[in-house]
């Protein structure tokens, strides 16, 4: 086609949006600048849905939680220069949680000696452990573009593409037939089985041991290996556990300890101290999950994963490993330990797994705000079973981790880079992946002031999310740690903002927490409305998370 046949030729990047297009991603999270924006107008005229944020850190985000949920591409688009730059908290942490992303970032004209936001992107990007691909040659570009895609899902990291917007506003002179896309050239290898050598090998250890657990993680959900774990634990007399972001797995079996790590109950601390062998199933063993050493100092660790490590983050994480796909490895070994009666997994821990609190600590509560541990009770009470729980980051993430009636596929956790501020983009990933279900996103005052304005975003694009806020008027971890060292928190403690009359503003409805009894109206009236709504919790600030006071012993409960 061509302008003298009566149609304008394409542009550059009229190619590279049906090139992106036709990856079959269904969803773009974008935020609009001169070096992006005819590409990302041109890709939603191709039918892509496109979700337009207020910063452009939470279009990446945002794509990490749609990435997560729907077990695909997350795809985002922002300007160059300062707007890539906005990134670099966005992309270490879905690097290190493994989700599989591509951004189309602009770059700076190439035609130009000089431009205003013109810099060397690819140092900023590649010091973040993601991929960086500049796209120069323009008759390559649309293969680049598609291997970009396939790259991403190969090696399950974030790949930044760079494109001179100089370059994309050229006529396209090539062929219009577009790229194979990268579906159909990546490999489909079915699950790896494990060498009966190293079965054998596990099973002995197996045998050896006294008192077990087992451990799930990420790649246990991925590998559809749960239902073979619960099969193993109830052949060796040993409890179940998850890493953080697999929480939920087992959520429905009495022997589920729970989370493996730093946010363990005090019973699972507990059964870990007394526990000879950990069976790590699908989990990378990071220096949380097994809380530095200390959750299990006399167990040694079998590790079942496609790729087993000695050391993992400074430490030594497994000593013994079955290199298979997380569930055949688990049913081979299942098939070839001795089994054993019931004793570990007695009435009675079934009992104290189901009774006793996750932290039994007490605190004196000021008049006027609440126990944050009550407060989540109280929501895994109300909440409806089927709709999507998201977890932020900070102080209020422990409490908020602690609701063990919800399942893994309806709790999203991403936190490997430990960074707050991520709350309300990860909501607006989640409620672009799962659009028919309300989202609940959990987060406290700190974080969510960060990135507050995107719920201008969610009333734009009518998402269905009930923020629940914890609101202790200070950073939460910061504040505890400056007591334990004596020194001032004056640099942590910001006061009580009105959180529901700034979500008012944005247009959403919105209430203040007095009285946990209202809980469950509040989140009725949520259901029975049609936008996005706040619930302000006011917080005590002296409850301290166990995780804060085993790094500081000196912060022991203060109760009357």
């Amino acid at each position: 086609m061509t302008a003298a046949q009566g149609v304008p030729a394409p542009h550059v990047y009229d190619i590279l949006a049906r090139t992106a297009a036709q990856e079959g991603v269904a969803t773009c999270f974008a935020l609009l600048g001169d070096a992006n924006m005819n590409w990302a107008t041109r890709l939603a005229e191709a039918g892509v849905r496109m979700i337009y944020v207020r910063h452009e850190h939470c279009a990446a985000a945002a794509a990490m939680a749609y990435a997560r949920k729907t077990g695909d591409i997350g795809f985002a688009t922002v300007t160059c220069g300062p707007g890539l730059t906005q990134l670099m908290t966005a992309l270490p942490a879905a690097v290190r949680a493994r989700l599989p992303m591509v951004v189309f970032a602009g770059e700076a004209p190439v035609g130009k000696g000089w431009y205003n936001q013109g810099i060397d992107q690819a140092p900023f990007v590649t010091a973040t452990g993601a991929a960086y691909v500049p796209l120069h040659h323009v008759e390559r570009m649309p293969v680049a573009l598609r291997d970009a895609f396939l790259q991403a899902r190969r090696e399950r990291r974030p790949v930044v593409v760079g494109v001179p917007f100089d370059l994309q506003e050229r006529v396209w002179s090539g062929s219009l037939t577009l790229p194979e896309p990268s579906r159909a050239l990546l490999p489909q290898p079915r699950p790896v089985p494990p060498h009966p050598e190293d079965v054998a090998d596990a099973a002995a250890v197996t045998d050896a041991a006294r008192r077990i657990v087992i451990v799930a993680g990420m790649g246990a959900v991925e590998a559809g290996a749960g239902p073979a774990c619960r099969a193993l634990a109830e052949r060796l007399d040993a409890p179940l556990a998850t890493t953080l972001p697999a929480r939920g797995l087992f959520h429905d079996d009495p022997f589920c300890l729970g989370i493996a790590g730093g946010f363990s109950t005090q019973t699972a601390r507990a059964v870990f101290a007394e526990t000879d062998l950990v069976i790590a199933v699908g989990a990378s063993l990071a220096h949380h999950t097994a809380d530095g050493g200390a959750l299990w100092p006399k167990a040694d660790v079998l590790q079942i994963d496609l790729d087993p490590v000695a050391r993992a983050q400074g430490r030594a994480a497994a000593g013994h490993h079955l290199r298979a796909d997380a569930r055949l490895g688990v049913e081979a070994l299942t098939a070839t330990v001795a089994p054993r009666p019931a004793d570990m997994r007695s009435a009675a821990l079934a009992q104290r797994i189901a009774t006793t609190p996750a932290d039994g600590a007490r605190f004196d509560i000021a008049p006027g705000v609440h126990d944050p541990r009550e407060v989540v009770r109280a929501l895994d009470a109300s909440l409806p079973a089927e709709w999507e729980m998201v977890n932020s980051s900070g102080h209020c993430s422990y409490f908020f981790a602690q609701m063990p009636s919800r399942p893994q596929d309806r709790f999203l956790t991403i936190r490997e880079f430990g960074a707050i501020g991520n709350g309300t983009s990860f909501a607006m990933g989640v409620a672009a992946a799962r659009p028919e279900t309300p989202v609940v996103l959990f987060d406290g005052d700190g974080s969510l002031l960060m990135h507050v304005q995107e719920f201008e975003t969610m009333q734009r694009h009518g998402m269905r999310v009930l923020v629940v806020a914890l609101n202790d008027g200070a950073y939460g971890s910061e504040i505890h740690k400056l007591r334990a060292e004596g020194l001032s928190d004056a640099g942590a403690v910001f006061g009580r903002t009105d959180l529901a009359a700034i979500a008012r503003g944005f247009g959403l409805e919105a209430a203040t927490l007095d009285d946990l009894a209202a809980l469950p109206h509040l989140i009725e009236r949520f259901a029975a409305g049609t936008g996005s709504m706040l619930i302000d919790v006011p917080i005590s600030d002296r409850v301290i998370s166990p995780v804060i006071r085993r790094a500081h012993p000196g912060l022991e409960p203060v109760a009357g």
